[in-house]
């Protein structure tokens, strides 16, 4: 998909001229010579209070199996740099108990809405539409690190379980895996241990390549050519330590993705899309992540449908709440024609991710799915 010259100019424009019709207000954007457009209009303000009561109003009903979402844990040592630290370790947990196929975890992107902010356990489960609720810190010091994480019940407000873990950072993968285990467990004590084990994930040999992923992720996932370069340097660093890391190839696949979709269409950066995708299929049969962007970019830079939803179905497999699965397969799916297979697999998504950052792309394989189907009315409110 290319985007032209003059879309800007053209939706300004159209505004515009919403603007004129329903408050003689055309003149509220200010076009600024070589520089682009301002808004000069009356200020329009909102509450963290309105937000919330939008949320609350839609929030979206309990699922008929345990379910849970777990919030930034708050980053306690005194260095900002140490923010991706404390990301990380919620992300690997999020990461292992979503692969518990009776358990419905909230996707990262929509719990980390309420990173930076105090928050009510209560009304952030009835926003994200989950039972329990893990939240916690994260305080680091030199080779130590502390971890404090407590589970509550949303409905009641009751602590569910809560625990202190002090390990040295060395160990960092067990004491993730440590966590996210008790938090299964917290919430049906009846599971069988074996379920338990499956929290457990291959782990990259090499603790320095996974800081480097940690590091680029924010960067790969704003899809933006200067961003996605910069991350490019931290992914090849950490290829460079452990070649067998999937989900650096998986993100170096999407990074070049973006290039070529937003940099000019060049061969090289398909190719390199393509090549970081397939690698990061051999490697990571048990990453879920690193397939779904192994998929989406094979589908999307390869035109390998089949191959893009092998990679996919087995990311589901892995981690049956993932869902970035499922929002870019509804991508692959509008694209290829699949209309009410797209409608189905976007709606997925969004339910197990409400406020996600990527709900962008699932609304957008609705819109032309509907437009497929003639159903004109519904593509429009979807676009």
């Amino acid at each position: 998909m290319t985007v032209a010259d003059n879309n800007l100019t053209v939706q300004i424009a159209a505004l515009r001229r919403v603007l004129a019709a329903g408050a003689d207000a055309e003149s509220w954007i200010e076009t600024l010579p070589r520089r682009g457009y301002r808004y000069v209009g009356p200020p329009v303000t909102s509450t963290d209070a309105d937000a919330a009561a939008v949320r609350s109003a839609s929030a979206p009903a309990l699922p008929d199996k345990p379910s849970v979402a777990v919030l930034p844990f708050v980053n306690l040592s005194g260095d900002p740099e140490q923010e991706y630290f404390a990301d990380g370790m919620v992300d690997d947990i999020i990461t292992g108990l979503a692969r518990i196929n009776w358990l419905f975890v909230i996707a990262r992107n929509s719990s980390f809405v309420y990173k930076g902010r105090s928050v009510d356990v209560k009304q952030a489960g009835r926003e994200l539409g989950v039972r329990y609720v893990l939240e916690g810190s994260v305080r680091k010091s030199g080779p130590s690190v502390r971890v404090t994480a407590q589970m509550i019940d949303a409905l009641t407000g009751a602590h569910v379980w809560a625990e202190r873990y002090d390990h040295s950072s060395d160990d960092i993968f067990s004491l993730q895996d440590e966590i996210a285990q008790a938090a299964v467990g917290a919430i049906a004590p009846s599971v069988r241990k074996a379920e338990i084990e499956r929290v457990k994930r291959k782990r990259p040999d090499s603790l320095d390549a996974y800081d480097l992923v940690l590091r680029a992720q924010t960067d790969v996932d704003s899809g933006m050519p200067e961003q996605v370069t910069r991350a490019l340097v931290l992914l090849e660093r950490a290829i460079a330590l452990d070649p067998t890391y999937a989900l650096a190839h998986g993100n170096a696949a999407m990074c070049h993705h973006c290039l070529f979709l937003r940099a000019g269409l060049k061969e090289a950066s398909r190719a390199a899309s393509i090549r970081h995708a397939r690698l990061a299929i051999v490697h990571g049969q048990d990453d879920a992540l690193a397939l779904t962007w192994a998929g989406f970019s094979i589908g999307m830079d390869a035109h390998d449908r089949t191959a893009a939803f092998t990679a996919l179905e087995a990311a589901l497999a892995i981690s049956p709440s993932s869902a970035l699965t499922y929002i870019l397969g509804s991508v692959i799916l509008g694209w290829s024609g699949e209309a009410d297979r797209a409608i189905e697999w976007s709606e997925k998504g969004v339910r197990l991710s409400p406020f996600d950052s990527w709900a962008w792309a699932a609304f957008d394989a609705q819109a032309m799915s509907h437009l497929l189907r003639g159903r004109y009315e519904e593509a429009a409110r979807a676009a």
